[in-house]
């Protein structure tokens, strides 16, 4: 029985034009819009079954494609992500406005009416508004998300800020020496709207399997018409060639895969990453956060003879207790897990740019830096140092680095063997020391070290052009670079602007779950191939029994809905547990 408005009774045919005229004019004013651009994916053959049926009044058929094609297109909306939102989040990260010291008093100002020389003051806690000197004041500043050195900054009188660092417990008075719009954070800004822009667009499985489905399918259907001359049967090989499958199974393997994921603590901001992830075969690291644990720790003392290590050990950690430098947490800690208690002190002073000073039993302990004791001999070393003098001589050299991950080395050495990746990079904003000390612990053999946001972009959009690449960051510094890439991973929830910029953000910071982003993009990839191609091929079968005659164009639509169930069902085995590692 025919579905036409002629046949159908009167009540029957409000649903069915609602859904045509609501439902499936949009979807062919989008496939218009994709022709005109010269795509043609999986939903086009769906576009032409629809509009055949119209044409030939049979539409209880158009309206059940108008439902499949409009659940495939609901699934797609539901995995997708806005491209504005680095941006955005880059927005709300910066002041809108500043605190602008005046002879009558502080005033906040508009960042725009800010001039260079002006004296602002950023208050505990706040996020600097521009470039500038310190003229008053001590603190410490967290410049790692800009620069990518893993620890927080002192800052006193004469020392450099930078836009967008966050300020520690004191109030600090600078002076502006960069405008706003021309600040480090607003440079970043200008680079990830580039990145933004200048993205390219992953073509999705469905788009490449449906680019050849779609002219055979079409092609099938003008023979049958040709053939047997009845316009219908062509219409019942298009209904069943639907490629449903395509716009059904693969967007429910990718929610699957959603939502897997997030039960792994790993959230996907761009769905279409996890058709790409598994075939990167060049992988780009960040050193601080990434590699690393992006926190200094005490990893050696020097000592001067007739000194020991418990001992200097003990008198730093005894006047560090009262500091906020950020090497104090990790002489406290070290001291703490070789069971040395902290020598008692009194009288501690910490004048800005002489260190901390105390007494401990007599004896008058200094701590300060390498290039406050010009009469030092020892030479310098890779990461940061300071030097421990009691009595005024020196009594120990502190060295602090940024440590590798315990699982660093055997994550790189994996890669290759397990995941088919031919290249491995170490990208840095790091001196080159450092990085390349990293890069021998854990087995990376190219570097580059001393990169701008604008460089690491430069260097990632070169190696995306040659093969996909895999990026993975922590900073702000970092998301320009993410956007480069085929695949940007933010490592951890440090930041906002970078989670924003990543495809996919891991919420633990650990190298396991990159691991086991790979294996779920691997995963779903098998498991959504399995699901098209067998329906795909399903499809092929009910198309040669419409093409003799043996379907009409409804038994078509319910034979392929019969099709897009085992599809589907397939394509829920994504959402499973499985094995997701394998180092």
């Amino acid at each position: 029985m025919r579905y036409g408005f002629g046949a159908a009774a009167g009540s029957a045919r409000v649903p069915l034009l609602a859904t045509l005229v609501l439902g499936g004019a949009p979807l062919l004013v989008d496939l218009c819009r994709k022709l005109l651009e010269r795509e043609f994916g999986a939903d086009l053959l769906a576009g032409m079954s629809i509009v055949t049926a119209v044409l030939l009044g049979e539409y209880l058929v158009g309206a059940i494609v108008v439902l499949m094609l409009s659940g495939g297109a609901a699934l797609e909306h539901y995995a997708s992500r806005r491209a504005s939102s680095v941006l955005e989040a880059l927005a709300r990260r910066m002041p809108s406005t500043a605190h602008h010291q005046t002879p009558a008093g502080i005033a906040d100002v508009e960042l725009g009416s800010l001039r260079i020389g002006d004296r602002l003051v950023v208050f505990p806690h706040e996020v600097c508004p521009t470039d500038g000197t310190v003229l008053e004041g001590h603190s410490v500043m967290d410049e790692a998300y800009l620069t990518g050195e893993p620890f927080e900054m002192s800052k006193a009188p004469g020392s450099q800020v930078l836009s967008g660092a966050v300020n520690g417990e004191n109030a600090l008075t600078i002076e502006a020496t960069r405008l706003p719009v021309d600040s480090r954070y607003a440079k970043i800004v200008r680079v990830m709207q580039a990145s933004e822009h200048d993205r390219p667009r992953l073509r999705r499985l469905g788009d490449r399997l449906g680019a050849l489905y779609t002219p055979a399918a079409t092609a099938v259907a003008a023979l049958a018409w040709l053939a047997s001359g009845q316009t219908h049967r062509f219409l019942a090989v298009m209904v069943i060639a639907t490629p449903c499958p395509l716009l059904i199974a693969i967007p429910v393997a990718v929610v699957g895969a959603i939502s897997l994921s997030a039960r792994h603590s790993i959230i996907i901001r761009n769905p279409a990453v996890l058709e790409q992830v598994d075939s990167c075969r060049t992988l780009v690291f960040d050193k601080t956060g990434t590699l690393t644990y992006g926190r200094p720790a005490l990893t050696e003392i020097v000592c001067a003879p007739g000194f020991t290590r418990a001992e200097t050990l003990k008198a730093a950690a005894g006047l560090e207790r009262y500091s906020k430098h950020p090497l104090a947490g990790a002489i406290l800690r070290a001291a703490d897990e070789e069971g040395a208690a902290p020598d008692p002190v009194a009288e501690v002073c910490e004048r800005p740019g002489e260190g901390l000073r105390g007494t401990s039993e007599g004896r008058r302990i200094h701590i300060t830096g390498r290039s406050k004791v010009p009469s030092l001999r020892i030479r310098a070393a890779s990461g940061l140092e300071c030097v421990l003098l009691i009595d005024d001589d020196v009594a120990a050299i502190f060295r602090f680095r940024d440590v590798p991950r315990h699982d660093s080395e055997s994550f790189v050495s994996h890669l290759a063997p397990r995941h088919r990746v031919t290249r491995i990079m170490l990208l840095s904003g790091d001196h080159e020391e450092a990085v390349r000390d990293l890069a021998r612990a854990v087995g990376i053999a190219e570097v580059r070290f001393g990169q701008s946001p604008e460089e690491k972009v430069k260097v990632v959009r070169a190696e995306a052009a040659r093969a996909k690449t895999l990026f993975v960051g922590d900073g702000i510094n970092d998301a320009p670079a993410m956007l480069a890439a085929t695949v940007g991973v933010a490592f951890g929830p440090n930041s906002d602007v970078t989670s924003e910029a990543a495809d996919a953000v891991l919420l633990e910071s650990s190298l396991q779950k990159v691991d086991q982003l790979i294996h779920i993009g691997r995963r779903m990839r098998a498991i959504a191939l399995q699901s098209a191609l067998g329906g795909m091929a399903l499809s092929a079968i009910g198309m040669l029994a419409a093409a003799l005659g043996h379907l009409s164009p409804v038994e078509g639509a319910v034979a392929q809905e019969i099709i897009d169930l085992a599809a589907v069902l397939n394509a829920l085995r994504v959402a499973m547990p499985s094995r997701l590692t394998d180092f």
